[in-house]
């Protein structure tokens, strides 16, 4: 690799490199105890927040619960949230089944995993619609899906949301399946830096990695699932105790995200001032033709590419239930699971 090449994707790397979110500062629970009025009567004092642990994965599709807790929304709905960052959707639900954290922003078949070990999870809402791009060198000559056949590929966690896809409707769409290609399981950042290397043949990321690969290097996009397939890929996850003892909580955890998400819907550059931070850590990003972009710029655009949904529709449950079919079929589940039964909407059924 070049000199110039190599300097630039050190940069990218660099800049998405996550480090783990500190607690909310300040002390939310003292109490006014002045005088309120002539009267002498004293001010009622303001019920301590509830405390949570929530997971997420620094990626775009976790949105929501990011924005959420670096806009102080969580605060200014009761909430005493403590954040914790995970590297796959695989170890979050893991801390969940655990009791490590009380629920976080992921992928849906992480649930069903767990339910048919018997764990109690329910999914309580929606999050954001699947958009995992194909990225391909530019002078590849690859141009579609069916091209891929004898090719490598980096993408996420082996029995992950996006590689259950990959497989039984991404390869699906090229006559393909994943006897057809030779995979490579990475984190997204690796995943980018083995296609700028050579190493691997194309890369199936999700944002913002894949605006950045665009940005900095000599990449092109060939399919984008969530708009030739679209899916609802994250959903809010939570226990069953929390939904059964804690109610108000999780009432107040996705009104605070359903701010949150009309923010990214609404007001994209507000959110990338919040949360571009999270993503990248220099005020600028280093263009392929050397020329620089603001980073809050390139997370707006990444936020502006994706579809944030707090409600799950029937069309949604409907697509649930053929991944889940997908599940079965590459023998992650052993039979297919009813979706209705890891559902609880009671709180999406208050917002009509």
């Amino acid at each position: 690799m070049k000199g110039s090449m190599k300097k630039v994707l050190a940069s990218a790397l660099l800049v998405m490199m996550v480090a783990a979110l500190a607690a909310c500062g300040g002390n939310k629970n003292e109490t006014n105890n002045a005088n309120s009025g002539a009267n002498g009567e004293q001010a009622t004092a303001a019920p301590a927040p509830t405390k949570l642990t929530l997971g997420y994965l620094s990626v775009m599709d976790d949105a929501q619960t990011i924005l959420a807790y670096k806009a102080g929304l969580y605060e200014e709905y009761g909430l005493d949230v403590d954040m914790k960052v995970f590297q796959s959707g695989t170890d979050l639900i893991k801390a969940m089944v655990g009791g490590q954290v009380d629920g976080g922003v992921l992928g849906f078949t992480n649930a069903l995993s767990w339910l048919s070990k018997g764990s109690d999870l329910k999914i309580v809402g929606g999050a954001q619609i699947g958009y995992h791009s194909l990225l391909v060198g530019s002078d590849s000559g690859i141009d579609t899906v069916s091209q891929l056949k004898g090719k490598s590929i980096a993408s996420q966690k082996q029995g992950s949301t996006a590689d259950i896809v990959w497989n039984g409707e991404v390869l699906a769409s090229g006559n393909l399946t994943k006897q057809d290609v030779t995979m490579q399981y990475v984190s997204p950042a690796v995943a980018i830096q083995s296609l700028a290397a050579g190493k691997v043949d194309g890369a199936f990321v999700f944002e913002p990695y894949a605006s950045i690969a665009r940005l900095s290097y000599p990449v092109k996009e060939i399919y984008e699932i969530g708009e030739q397939w679209p899916f609802p890929c994250m959903v809010v996850i939570t226990t069953g105790d929390l939904v059964k003892n804690h109610r108000d909580a999780v009432d107040k955890m996705l009104d605070a995200q359903k701010e949150a998400i009309e923010m990214l819907q609404n007001d994209p550059a507000k959110a990338a001032s919040f949360i571009t931070e999270e993503f990248i850590k220099e005020p600028t990003l280093k263009k392929l033709d050397g020329s620089e972009v603001p980073s809050e710029q390139v997370i707006q655009s990444a936020i502006e590419s994706q579809t944030f949904e707090w409600a799950l529709s029937d069309s949604d449950i409907s697509r649930m239930d053929e991944i889940t079919q997908f599940m079965v079929d590459q023998e992650i589940l052993k039979e297919k699971i009813d979706v209705h039964d890891a559902l609880d909407l009671t709180w999406q059924e208050q917002q009509k």
